[in-house]
């Protein structure tokens, strides 16, 4: 990557969105002007990153760790383990997910994201964990888009692909071995394990929001109890008001009509 390709990537995906379009126009005229039209057309290619990828762009540019992080974890939960070793996994993938969406919201400057793209930070920090090709855009700082991790499971179980089905027994084959069975069953173990972790994941995420969904009813309830305090007072306010304008007008009838007695 040319010194001006790299910068113009780095302004662009570092810059709030709302400026990228025509940001990219300027920098991709600039490298015609400077007599880089390969370099132009690369600028001029680059997407545009959604809000919630640019919050995670923003993440990985102001703490470059983050990355690091990501990746040390996702190579211990591919290891995998047994029931508790993946339980820990799962509590420390957790807390460092909540850890890096805070810091990523901090950098962006997003005081209070809306759920949606809280969700959607969360699960391409979660797609990092489980995809090294998400996790290399990641660390790039250039997503474009949210990422879902689609697998099963906490991670995909390895790089390689699925081994093919097996052919039916023939009649003939030696009888299956203890081992074989132990074999199968221990697989069955440890994938019903990730199952029941994945799913204490999800129970976590979830009674997390209701956590704040409930300091949010509070919040509002307070709100709406001082508002209620104040439209009493204002009510009370108006209601002497009245009563003093009616006494006045009263008053100014009597003198009135004393006056044309007079």
């Amino acid at each position: 990557m040319s010194d001006l390709l790299a910068q113009a990537t780095d302004e662009l995906y570092s810059a709030d969105p709302e400026e990228f379009t025509q940001r990219r126009a300027d920098l991709a005229a600039q490298a015609r002007d400077q007599g880089q039209p390969d370099v132009a057309k690369r600028i001029t290619a680059l997407r545009k990153p959604t809000r919630s990828a640019w919050v995670v762009n923003r993440l990985v540019r102001d703490h470059p760790e983050a990355a690091s992080r990501l990746s040390e974890l996702a190579g211990q939960l591919r290891a995998g383990g047994n029931g508790a070793r993946i339980r820990e996994l799962t509590e420390a993938r957790s807390r460092l997910v909540d850890e890096l969406t805070r810091q990523a919201f901090a950098a962006s400057g997003t005081g209070s994201p809306p759920a949606a793209l809280r969700e959607d930070v969360i699960a391409t920090l979660n797609a990092a964990l489980a995809d090294p090709e998400v996790a290399g855009n990641l660390s790039a700082g250039t997503l474009t888009r949210a990422v879902h991790w689609a697998g099963f499971g906490l991670m995909p179980l390895s790089d390689e692909p699925s081994p093919a089905p097996a052919k039916p027994r023939k009649a003939s084959a030696p009888p299956e071995s203890e081992l074989d069975r132990r074999s199968r069953r221990q697989e069955k173990i440890i994938s019903t394990e990730r199952a029941v972790a994945e799913a204490a994941a999800a129970v976590e995420s979830a009674t997390r929001e209701e956590r704040e969904l409930e300091d949010t009813v509070r919040h509002l309830e307070a709100e709406l109890e001082q508002a209620r305090q104040r439209l009493g007072d204002a009510r009370r306010q108006s209601y002497r008001a009245e009563s003093r304008r009616q006494r006045a007008a009263a008053e100014l009838d009597r003198l009135k009509d004393q006056a044309s007695e007079e």
